[in-house]
């Protein structure tokens, strides 16, 4: 096993040009990385990297055993993790991505929570607003605030409504006035919150009713906490979800508007590659995310 941890090693540094970079992605110390390296380079007899102040990189001999040895680490990796789930273990590394402020308020609890019941399980969280290709097989799963899904190339699964409101602060109000009707809203800075950061629609019912508003002419973000805080800032009138501006809505940092007035639902949603059968470890992050923001958390 000594050697597959030295190939290992030796693999990370060829791929990242580091020896620090790959202790911290191996979660090993960088002497460590270095010993094991130079072990495997005496028992093959070849120096397989160059290591100058300013980076490291292959040698011709290095570059020959990488592309040799880089597939069958690979496929060992792969074969163990399809004996694993066959027994039903959730070993393994799970690639999750996120929007920011779903990630930063609910994921670090949901992480945590999850690695108390499966400690063999290491988890990689990326966080971003935009919708990513899922398909390229660069993530496990990826939870996304949208509205129904129309993808027909990726597994889909359906976790919940998410209630948006419209909100503003108290100072904004005293200034410009509170809307009663959504009509009214024409007349105010309406903040958007839209994934190019140029503007947004909104669409509001009520009993048979539908308006539509035009937000964006003064601000517009791709992040719901950053609009979030121009609201409570006075610049404006925002349309978020509740979870965002929860806390800002208790202390009164910002207020609530229209409430009889819904815009559309949107659905937090799992995404997957098209997987023919979830991996174990997928599938029972999967539940364990369902069971906290329907229960522990409700968002």
């Amino acid at each position: 096993m000594s050697d597959l941890q030295d190939i290992r090693a030796f693999l990370a540094v060829a791929e990242l040009h580091s020896f620090v970079a790959a202790a911290r992605q191996l979660s090993m110390t960088a002497p460590s990385v270095t010993r094991a390296v130079g072990a495997l380079e005496e028992r093959l007899g070849v120096q397989l990297l160059l290591r100058t102040t300013r980076q490291v990189s292959l040698t011709s001999a290095g570059a020959v055993y990488a592309a040799r040895v880089g597939p069958l680490l690979a496929e060992f990796q792969k074969a163990n993790e399809e004996v694993r789930e066959q027994q039903g273990d959730a070993a393994g590394l799970l690639r999750i991505n996120a929007p920011m402020s779903l990630g930063q308020q609910i994921l670090p609890d949901v992480a945590s929570g999850f690695r108390v019941d499966y400690p063999d399980t290491s988890i990689s969280l990326s966080l971003t607003d935009r919708f990513i290709d899922i398909v390229s097989g660069e993530v496990d799963l990826a939870i996304r605030i949208s509205e129904a899904p129309k993808d027909k190339s990726t597994i889909w699964r359906k976790i919940c409504r998410v209630r948006r409101v419209l909100v503003a602060s108290p100072g904004y109000l005293a200034a410009y006035g509170t809307p009663l009707e959504p009509e009214h809203l024409h007349d105010h800075a309406c903040l958007a919150y839209d994934e190019d950061s140029i503007s947004e629609i909104w669409e509001l019912s009520n009993a048979g009713r539908t308006r539509k508003i035009k937000a964006g002419q003064r601000f517009a973000g791709n992040n719901g906490d950053l609009i979030a805080r121009l609201a409570e800032n006075g610049e404006g009138v925002a349309l978020l979800p509740l979870f965002i501006v929860e806390q800002a809505l208790s202390s009164q940092r910002l207020q609530q508007l229209l409430p009889e007035w819904e815009p559309p639902p949107l659905w937090l949603t799992l995404y997957y590659p098209p997987y023919e059968k979830l991996p174990t470890r997928v599938a029972k992050f999967s539940d364990f995310f369902e069971n906290y923001v329907t229960h522990t958390r409700p968002i």
